[in-house]
């Protein structure tokens, strides 16, 4: 009995099933779902707490901006660190950390998790997190992915990694050429809760040209709208 043609036949059955459980994680991209359904992922903490973060650095054109600021203002935040770029600046990873802030990985490319598979997803968080561990002699414990999108083989990989995924509940869509600090401070205002966790980008480099300069501006206004309201800002491991 010639059972290939079975064989096959349960083969591309199963693809559909394989790809559908791959990327069933993506629903915790949507950010109303997860903020009422996953409030460890999409990083809840103590009420009367902000975690402020940002993502795609370091990028010495623009990162040091940042790091003025929060100086002045006597804020530390967590930055979920591109191992690409971090590899690139190594100097200022440093900075970041000697000057207090949180360092966590946000992959060492900034591609899609969803066209990865688990080798290559496993590989890319592995890097990363090896590499600011070299750089600041501590290993992060965070990940964040890139686009805020999960897969399967992520949330195995971070598992392995002993790295625990975090996303946001509230964003500045500081990423677009349309963007402000006007438009930055009131998109994050419009979501922002105590126990709540604030996106930012301190880099252009997956962005629009210059978006930065949205987040840096906005980013005064938005310290000053937690303080108006009763909360602490700090990095995620104060968060509770």
């Amino acid at each position: 009995m010639n059972i290939a043609p079975a064989l096959r036949t349960a083969a591309r059955a199963a693809v559909p099933l394989l790809a559908a459980a791959h990327a069933t994680p993506v629903v915790s991209t949507f950010g109303p779902l997860r903020n009422r359904f996953m409030p460890r992922l999409a990083g809840r903490g103590r009420p009367n707490h902000i975690a402020l973060t940002f993502d795609d650095g370091p990028d010495p054109r623009s990162t040091p901006h940042f790091l003025r600021l929060l100086a002045g203002r006597e804020v530390h935040a967590t930055f979920f660190l591109l191992g690409s770029e971090a590899h690139r600046s190594p100097g200022l990873v440093r900075e970041i950390a000697a000057a207090g802030h949180e360092v966590a990985v946000h992959g060492w490319l900034h591609r899609p998790l969803l066209l990865r598979g688990p080798r290559a997803t496993h590989d890319d968080f592995r890097r990363a997190r090896d590499t600011v561990s070299a750089i600041t002699g501590r290993q992060p414990t965070l990940f964040r992915p890139p686009y805020g999108v999960m897969s399967t083989a992520a949330h195995l990989a971070a598992r392995r990694l002993d790295l625990t995924p975090v996303l946001w509940t509230c964003w500045g869509e500081d990423w677009t050429a349309r963007a402000t600090p006007r438009s930055v401070h009131r998109t994050v205002t419009a979501d922002l809760e105590g126990g709540g966790t604030i996106l930012l980008h301190d880099s252009d480099c997956t962005s629009a040209p210059g978006a930065w300069h949205s987040a840096l501006g906005a980013l005064p206004r938005i310290l000053d709208t937690c303080q108006e309201r009763g909360y602490d800002v700090g990095p995620l491991r104060d968060h509770g």
